[in-house]
């Protein structure tokens, strides 16, 4: 693109050579030349950039959103991650103590959960589980188990809260990139109504849905499995009912159409760690769980699980220089409909 002082010397150039004369610097007409360069250099700018919103190649922004919409796409919103916190009390109570919901606990690092619901510490009973949320969307509410250890306002009776797993699912907007990849893929793979492309945009646009796989003729000809996995939040079984009912309105003539939950099969997780120097073992392991955690999402349905790949991703954290997964020994294979979730985690520090 031309700057101001390039176009500038283009027009002095041009005047010389049309007028016969050269005029100085200070000159009105320079000056009145100069102007008109910094507006032509603004035109410049303005053109390049309508340009690149032109294309979903290089456009960004709300302008990616816009070509995203005529894909029938949207970008996915930021979300929050969940799981539950375990409340308990010093000694057994002949009442029930009710923990209520809005409960806020935190993180030594202030992350701030909130409950969702009320829950109840039966009577003679030391504890309760309560499901819980982050109070802001973004990656930054995955944390480790065992991390959210205090309570702002304490509910009467309970004197202690920790987080007995990991909470996951916290996710920031859909990055400009990720929208990008999936516009252009949309281009490949062109739903018409009648292929697997089709039936998987058309479950993706429900809210609470994280993952989907299309399995066509899985009953034979004429017949096609949506396998919907959804968020832990979701209510389940409303959120696939609505699916099929609007696949049914515009599903192709003579085809029978079911929707189904994914069946999730659980993978134990034993991984040894030896941090970084300089980086404490405790840090060490809550990055590595939380990053492991972070791995298994509704978009690994019908997908394996690699070890390489949980290996790489304990490396990204930065605080670890070698690992061992003693458990599993192997890779866990891919299978159609079924959802690997994480099990039991245990990260331990080497020797």
């Amino acid at each position: 693109m031309k700057q101001a002082k390039e176009i500038y010397e283009d027009l002095m150039a041009t005047f010389s050579a049309r007028s016969g004369f050269s005029m100085a610097d200070s000159s009105d007409l320079a000056v009145r030349f100069y102007a008109a360069a910094a507006e032509i250099e603004t035109l410049y700018t303005y053109s390049e950039w309508a340009l690149a919103q032109s294309f979903p190649q290089t456009a960004t922004g709300q302008y990616l959103d816009l070509h995203a919409e005529l894909r029938g796409l949207k970008r996915k919103s930021a979300g929050k991650a969940t799981g539950s916190i375990r409340f308990s009390l010093p000694d057994a109570r002949e009442q029930a103590i009710a923990v209520p919901a809005g409960t806020v606990c935190i993180t030594p690092g202030l992350v701030r959960f909130v409950t969702v619901s009320e829950a109840v510490i039966p009577a003679g009973s030391l504890f309760c589980d309560a499901p819980a949320a982050a109070e802001e969307a973004g990656e930054g509410g995955n944390v480790a188990s065992g991390t959210i250890t205090e309570m702002l306002l304490p509910p009467i009776g309970v004197s202690a809260c920790v987080n007995p797993l990991p909470f996951t699912g916290g996710c920031a907007e859909e990055s400009d990139e990720s929208l990008r990849k999936r516009v252009l893929e949309s281009f490949v793979r062109l739903p018409n109504g009648a292929n697997a492309a089709f039936y998987e945009a058309f479950a993706r646009a429900f809210a609470g849905v994280t993952g989907v796989q299309v399995l066509p003729r899985a009953r034979g000809i004429g017949t096609v499995d949506v396998v919907v996995a959804c968020a832990k939040d979701a209510e389940q079984e409303t959120l696939l009912a609505q699916i099929a009912q609007r696949l049914s309105e515009v599903r192709e003539i003579a085809v029978d159409v079911r929707v189904l939950p994914a069946a999730e099969r659980p993978m134990d997780l034993s991984v040894t760690i030896w941090q970084e120097d300089g980086a404490s073992a405790a840090e060490a392991v809550a990055a590595v769980e939380t990053a492991l955690a972070a791995c298994f999402t509704g978009e690994r349905l019908g997908k394996p699980v690699y070890l390489a790949e949980l290996g790489r991703r304990i490396y990204e954290t930065g605080l670890v220089k070698n690992y061992c997964i003693t458990s599993p020994s192997a890779d866990l294979p891919a299978e159609e409909g079924v959802l690997p979730t994480l099990g039991t985690l245990t990260v331990t520090e080497g020797e």
